[in-house]
């Protein structure tokens, strides 16, 4: 009985020092959330952890986008596997090959080996005849030699609705939590730090090693259980879970489930990014995807795919 006891004092305190924390540090900018804290955060905020400096950080981070940007900057090999699933989840069409990437100052120039293609894979023409390949071909395939300016940006090499859900994709996934311009409907309902979203999710930071065993500060963003239908509506981020490294904040994974369903379109998207460092840029690993749109004028489409980057090389 006296564990149970000890257990329930522990979640009091714990509760009670979160609460405090908010309401001695709270700004404009984040008043009205209420973060949980493990006891390893509770006792970093004895020595200094500041809650609200850390979430502005969750926030503003450019660290993740900038490591996808670093793939146009290094060679590397890639393994890739793209599976387009059908209603009853066999596979319908797919792709995998090897890929090597080298750079050359700022450009680059990709050899593509042990291809095998199944299924309507590709069109006649030869173009791509998904959606999701279309778009994982645009961010991660290049085609002839392709170079980067001094931001590490390329030229676009898609146009019109492409281009434009393009941009649209790499926002949800480069700034999760932030408003995605030009999207109808789900647009601002992904702005997770906007005090008009914010109190539909359940927020922790907690510390733990991440898989590979680096020391991590992690935040959480759940959307809160038993939602009623209206409140559900407004809802898209159903889970974002960020690993920060503790010594220099640098994200070295991110998890995070969308999904959202109207009358007109739907989708439902799960995704796992792992980072690693080479020449001390942060460079992404491996990417994981597992989802299902419904939109307007084309067919569901259900698809999965992983992502491996690996032997990165510097510029020649």
């Amino acid at each position: 009985m006296s564990h149970i006891w000890k257990s329930i004092a522990g979640t009091v305190v714990l509760f009670g020092l979160t609460y405090l924390q908010l309401t001695a540090q709270d700004t404009a900018r984040y008043k009205g959330m209420t973060v949980n804290l493990d006891e390893v955060i509770v006792a970093a905020k004895r020595i200094g952890f500041d809650v609200n400096s850390f979430i502005k950080r969750v926030e503003d981070d450019t660290t993740f986008y900038r490591a996808f940007k670093n793939l146009h900057v290094v060679g590397f090999d890639a393994v890739n596997d793209i599976r387009v699933l059908d209603k009853q989840a066999a596979i319908q069409a797919s792709l995998y090959n090897e890929t090597h990437q080298e750079v050359k100052g700022k450009c680059m120039t990709m050899k593509v080996a042990n291809e095998k293609v199944t299924g309507d894979f590709y069109t006649r023409k030869g173009n791509y005849n998904y959606y999701t390949a279309e778009l994982y071909a645009n961010l991660f395939f290049v085609k002839g030699t392709v170079c980067a300016d001094d931001a590490g940006e390329t030229p676009e090499r898609s146009g019109g609705s492409l281009a434009r859900h393009k941009a649209q994709l790499k926002q949800l996934i480069f700034n999760p939590g932030k408003p995605v311009r030009g999207v109808p409907i789900v647009g601002q309902k992904v702005a997770i730090f906007n005090y008009e979203v914010m109190r539909f999710y359940d927020f922790s930071i907690s510390a733990e090693n991440y898989v590979d065993g680096t020391p991590c500060y992690v935040f959480t963003a759940k959307a809160k259980p038993g939602l009623s239908r209206i409140d559900r509506a407004d809802v898209v981020i159903d889970e974002l879970i960020t690993w920060f490294n503790k010594d220099n904040f640098e994200i070295v994974g991110r998890k995070y489930a969308l999904s959202y369903k109207t009358m007109l379109f739907d989708f439902n998207v799960k995704m796992n990014v792992q980072m690693t460092k080479f020449n001390g840029l942060l460079i992404p690993s491996l990417v994981t995807y597992n989802g299902t749109w419904n939109v307007p004028f084309k067919k569901r489409e259900t698809a999965v795919f992983v992502a491996k980057f690996l032997n990165f090389t510097p510029p020649q």
